[in-house]
């Protein structure tokens, strides 16, 4: 019996809704779909346990071919079975679940597992027609489905913690350990304000891990910087959605870019940071520049909709990444920060950086 949670049954929805659909629908930053942009499928390509297959569209029929045989089904079959197993995700209140009915069509197509087989982050590639320049692409993509609980797009980990010296005052251990007691719904922001109360100010370091601070300063030199000031405002104001946080750093200008002319330096930085992590880079391992196989996200909204973003529309993609994610607060106690401490002499103070996409 196959189970799996509401994000690993999107993967199967998205494959019938797909196939079913025969055209891959674009999305905009609002997660909307862009009607004048669409891509006809050719193929969907799949990795089982057993072998590839691929999934090839002709008129009304899906011919699967991959090992010996080639099956021969009926568009209108994927088209059902997407509109019952988008029913079954959303009516179900388990963690985890089985959908026999569904679970027997997935055998008679060879698609025996909910993950794709595959290494990279790609859990599904499309052979799409692109009537602007007459191409035939391969994308791969990573499929995000908004009828589970929002995924993360950053993880997080002692390696996406930013480190800040405390200035401008002298605590006592007594105000040490007063302030790290602080044990409230805001514990990190209120230890923050009283720290800020005694005279402190924070001061960026550095990362806590010199891969993540190597991988930044790749992208942009100053992403350090500017990262670090958006975590502190993050811990610090209200906010929490990257736009708001975003819109908030350029107000205030702490890098003293020339914005005379209403250049978007931190949108522009950030989007480009957001990208690399989205198609790859992750805080523990050198990063390269290199994509993974897979250049965009499928993303299955509520309403069963399923909108493609991809390196292959940059801009929309980078629109989509910026307006839809937002830090969230992470474990302080697993990922050791949120409190005040010693080293050579000095008081320091560790925040960590973790992003979630808003749905």
């Amino acid at each position: 019996m196959i189970t799996g949670n509401k994000g690993e049954w999107s993967e199967i929805y998205a494959l019938f809704k797909l196939l079913g659909d025969k055209q891959l629908f674009l999305g905009n930053k609002d997660v909307e779909k862009l009607e004048r942009l669409v891509y006809p499928i050719i193929k969907i390509l799949r990795t089982e346990n057993n072998g590839s297959f691929e999934y090839s569209i002709q008129d009304e029929i899906i011919l699967i071919s991959g090992s010996e045989e080639v099956l021969k089904i009926p568009i209108s079959d994927f088209k059902n079975k997407a509109i019952f197993l988008l029913n079954a995700i959303k009516e179900n209140k388990e963690r985890t679940f089985s959908i026999p009915e569904i679970e027997e069509f997935m055998q008679s197509i060879n698609c025996i597992s909910l993950k794709a087989g595959s290494s990279a982050k790609t859990d599904i590639t499309i052979v799409v027609h692109d009537q602007r320049t007459s191409q035939q692409p391969t994308l791969g993509f990573s499929i995000k489905s908004q009828l589970g609980s929002p995924s993360t797009l950053l993880n997080a980990g002692k390696t996406t913690n930013f480190i800040f010296k405390i200035v401008g005052t002298n605590l006592s251990k007594n105000d040490i350990k007063q302030i790290n007691a602080i044990d409230s719904r805001s514990k990190i922001m209120d230890r923050i304000v009283q720290i800020q109360n005694k005279g402190g100010e924070f001061v960026f370091e550095k990362t806590e891990r010199q891969i993540f601070s190597n991988n930044l300063v790749l992208i942009d030199s100053l992403l350090p910087e500017i990262l670090s000031k958006i975590v502190f405002d993050f811990y610090s104001s209200g906010f929490s959605h990257l736009t708001d946080l975003v819109n908030k750093i350029a107000d205030e200008n702490p890098l003293n870019f020339d914005i005379e002319n209403e250049h978007k330096f931190y949108e522009y930085k950030i989007k480009r940071f957001l990208t690399d992590v989205a198609l790859g880079m992750m805080p523990s391992k050198v990063w390269t520049g290199q994509y993974d196989a897979t250049g965009g996200y499928l993303i299955v909204k509520e309403n069963g909709d399923v909108l493609c973003y991809h390196i292959y529309n940059r801009n929309e993609f980078e629109n989509y990444l910026l307006n839809n994610t937002k830090l969230d607060t992470a474990s302080s106690s697993r990922h050791g920060f949120g409190e005040i401490y010693e080293a050579n002499g000095e008081l320091y103070f560790k925040l960590n950086l973790q992003i979630r996409f808003t749905k």
